[in-house]
């Protein structure tokens, strides 16, 4: 039986679609000198688009729903 890579399934979800989307590391704290138009890009989720990462990501979470 294989288990989810609890790491990876933090950091990433598989969409209904079958992409996998990241939230941009390094948004927590430390926001006051960041511009508001750098928030706001990374405020929003990245689709990953390269096809190995993606491959990985999907291997290390086989119970992802896709």
């Amino acid at each position: 039986m294989q288990k989810t890579k609890k790491s990876i399934a933090k950091k990433f979800k598989i969409t209904g679609t079958g992409k996998v989307m990241l939230r941009k590391p390094g948004y927590r704290h430390f926001l006051r000198h960041k511009s508001n138009s750098r928030l706001r890009r990374a405020g929003k989720d990245v689709c990953l688009s390269n096809a190995k990462q993606a491959a990985a990501v999907r291997a290390a979470m086989p119970f992802g729903g896709f």
